[in-house]
């Protein structure tokens, strides 16, 4: 117990112990300095995953680059891991709205760690330790390409979860195309999963690629 207050008697002044608590007020909005703090400490654990996400994708270029014969290149594998790599630096970026969050909880932070997870693991996955027993990325892909995609059919799902929490005016101006832009992508990729043609596979690949530039474009290009 904390000598806190005294309390003046006749006899003079005696102390009165009082607990020493700490109260959160959970319906209180952070002033703006407290809510800028609140959003630095959240994207250091995004940042982290995010890097590590990149660094995967880096690493396995880099192997191909280094030793051709043990790794050999397959074209759609690296179309892919173009998406990825935009789709990646594209989510860091706008990611920056969500400063404009007034109420931080930990069910949104467990949120955002999982989608930042979910996307470091599909880059472990286009890039695995090894792949003797697969000769080759262009076997590796045909041969795990449902999990590529079902992986992907997630974190396209937890995009609309993700845009939702942008807040409205996010919502007003984006909202219907970064949804329709998800919805197309989960359908093109549940198709992916059943159809191992390699013309199909390679249109899908060029596609996602130009309709992520294309997207960046349109909502990207200013954190305005």
């Amino acid at each position: 117990m904390l000598c806190i207050g005294r309390i003046q008697t006749g006899n003079g002044s005696h102390c009165t112990p009082r607990p020493l608590a700490f109260r959160i007020d959970h319906h209180r909005v952070p002033a703006p300095e407290l809510q800028l703090d609140i959003y630095l400490h959240v994207k250091v654990l995004l940042s982290m995953i995010l890097g590590l996400a990149i660094a995967q994708l880096l690493r396995g270029v880099s192997r191909i680059v280094q030793h051709p014969q043990k790794f050999p290149v397959y074209w759609v594998h690296l179309i892919w891991t173009l998406f990825l790599f935009l789709y990646l630096v594209h989510f860091w970026w706008w990611e920056f709205a969500l400063e404009r969050i007034a109420q931080w909880t930990f069910p949104l932070y467990f949120f955002l760690a999982v989608y930042a997870t979910l996307l470091y693991l599909i880059c472990s996955l286009f890039f695995p330790d090894e792949i003797d027993e697969y000769e080759g990325f262009r076997n590796y892909f045909y041969y795990r390409r449902k999990w590529l995609f079902a992986f992907m059919i997630i974190v396209f799902s937890l995009d609309f979860v993700d845009t939702a929490i942008k807040g409205p005016s996010y919502r007003a101006q984006f909202g219907t195309v970064a949804n329709v832009r998800d919805a197309v992508f989960i359908v093109l990729c549940l198709l992916a999963m059943q159809i191992g043609n390699r013309f199909f596979q390679a249109t899908f690949a060029c596609l996602a690629v130009s309709l992520e530039i294309l997207y960046i474009l349109k909502t990207s290009l200013t954190l305005s």
